[in-house]
């Protein structure tokens, strides 16, 4: 199945979009569509809050990291600021989609 995102106007592509995408290339209806995405998105937050990594094979890595406390600065004044622990999300992309994000960066002249 080729999806095509073409037709994007702006330089994101958001979640309306893609049930827009679904809805056109594959027959779902529009609520179907939306809330089939909404489940997608659920369930990888879902499972990032757990703290289980998410892995979708041919596209990359959702992990989360935990980050030690550090001392920060405040760019206006100087002064030294505590940076809490906290927990973030990496993203590592697969290498199929570092591939293929090579070979289109070669067939499309730099602007």
């Amino acid at each position: 199945m080729d999806i095509s995102v073409e037709s994007l106007e702006t330089p994101a592509l958001t979640k309306a979009q893609l049930a827009e995408l679904l809805f056109e290339q594959i027959g779902l209806n529009k609520r179907e569509s939306k809330d089939m995405i909404d489940a997608f998105f659920d369930l990888i937050s879902d499972s990032l809050v757990e703290g289980e990594d998410v892995k979708i094979s041919g596209f990359g890595n959702f992990q989360i990291r935990t980050k030690a406390p550090r001392p920060g600065r405040n760019p206006r004044t100087g002064e030294t600021i505590p940076i809490q622990a906290r927990r973030v999300v990496t993203f590592h992309a697969s290498h199929k989609l570092k591939e293929q994000i090579q070979q289109q960066g070669r067939n499309t002249p730099m602007r």
